[in-house]
């Protein structure tokens, strides 16, 4: 198969790969993780920044986030930000920093996670197979223009598949670490 239709697939894939764990960051577990917080929009200097643009996010222990503002003035938008991000936690201002407690998941609200969960790892999954047909009638294509052989069809078909195999394999993998989280 055409390395560059293979190369492009990867770097779509990999594209996916990182979009479902910045999606998967943002699900709360009960546990605290900077990813949580970091891309809460905050009014900063006239413009809508991220929270990890205007501050650094530790984490002291499983429960908590300390939020270290580099700017003063910002404290108020941080929290502002804090509270209509609608994640349920309650910010606490401590000198110059903010503390969130991250508050254990009652086991409703895990159900709800999970599916949640399920539902952005088939997104990941349909994206995944959408790339792969898109390779797939290129590679059609040629053959029908008669650039490649019937038989480089069909071995462009199983590298394609090996391709998806193994992007769906991290994919199970992301999902299953984080479903660990959730319990």
């Amino acid at each position: 198969m055409d390395k560059q239709l293979v190369d492009n697939l990867k770097r779509e894939l990999s594209g996916v790969l990182e979009f479902l764990k910045n999606d998967l960051g943002q699900i709360r577990s009960g546990r605290a993780n900077p990813a949580l917080v970091e891309n809460i929009k905050i009014d900063a200097y006239g413009s809508k920044m991220n929270l990890k643009e205007v501050a650094s996010i530790l984490v002291p222990d499983a429960k908590t986030l300390l939020i270290q503002v580099w700017d003063k003035g910002l404290i108020n938008s941080v929290v502002k930000g804090i509270e209509e991000s609608r994640l349920g936690l309650t910010p606490n201002i401590e000198g110059q920093n903010i503390k969130l407690i991250v508050p254990p998941l009652v086991e409703e609200r895990k159900k709800e996670l999970t599916k949640l969960l399920h539902d952005k790892l088939e997104q990941a999954r349909i994206r995944i197979r959408r790339g792969r047909d898109e390779v797939w009638h290129k590679v059609q294509n040629l053959e029908k223009e008669k650039k490649i052989s019937e038989d480089d069809k069909f071995r462009a078909k199983d590298e394609l598949q090996k391709v998806v195999d193994e992007y769906n394999k991290k994919v199970k993998e992301m999902g299953e670490g984080k479903e660990r989280e959730l319990k």
